[in-house]
């Protein structure tokens, strides 16, 4: 009974593997608004019913590569981090940033689907929040190691609004990370925030005749970030 169990598990996983696949062709030929259930398994040669099996619905598939592609860049993201331990943080900063703007270029479609327009009625559920996160903590986590090494420039609270450090407040908190001064959270957030912005202008085309040496453009553009979050 197990192995006939297994037999089916694995069916499951391979069906489910190729409706993803097709449905990200899709997403790279006619972008997320226009992914269609139906069309999917059309491809496949699955009626749609047997499809729905597996996704009740576009926003569930949609929901799935949405929460693939966070986790690829995540994933990108953390095995530089751990590739740079025990180097400067200046060093493992950007050597995150090199990895995520990688993975951006390796997988425009992808990357547009997490970072490009949202998709038109669909509104992204809270399993996405963890894998979403991913970049970020991997960032705060060189943040909070040169903190604890004494290699982080805090800015004078004093110097912030009010607002600023109300949001800096919640942000520790939510994050579990209150041993980070609040006042470093402005900075950092700008730069994690700056990081996605130099990605998606490069991406998405604002570069073009504006910035020919991209590499250098970018790892220069990346070290300022690291100033930015007080590294």
């Amino acid at each position: 009974m197990s192995a006939i169990r297994g037999a089916r598990e694995r069916a499951r996983t391979e069906v489910t593997a190729a409706i993803k696949e097709e449905a990200r062709r899709q997403l790279a030929e006619q972008g997320a608004a226009k992914l269609s259930l139906r069309a999917v398994a059309r491809e496949l040669g699955m009626v749609s019913s047997a499809l729905y099996r597996y996704f009740p619905s576009r926003d569930d598939l949609l929901t799935a590569l949405i929460v693939d592609a966070y986790d690829a860049i995540g994933a990108a993201a953390e095995a530089a981090a751990a590739e740079a331990a025990g180097g400067a943080p200046l060093e493992r900063w950007t050597a995150v940033c090199r990895a995520v703007r990688g993975w951006a270029l390796a997988h425009p479609h992808e990357y547009a689907l997490i970072y490009g327009s949202p998709v038109p009625g669909y509104a992204a559920p809270r399993d996405t929040v963890v894998p979403a996160s991913r970049v970020g903590l991997t960032l705060l986590g060189v943040a909070r190691d040169a903190h604890a090494a004494g290699a982080l420039r805090v800015p004078d609270p004093a110097a912030l609004p009010e607002g600023v450090l109300g949001d800096a407040r919640r942000l520790a908190r939510t994050l579990e990370a209150e041993d980070l001064p609040e006042a470093a959270f402005a900075g950092f957030v700008a730069a994690w925030a700056q990081l996605f912005g130099l990605i998606s202008f490069e991406l998405f085309g604002q570069f073009t005749n504006v910035v020919d040496a991209r590499e250098d453009f970018f790892a220069h553009a990346a070290a300022g970030l690291a100033h930015t979050a007080g590294l």
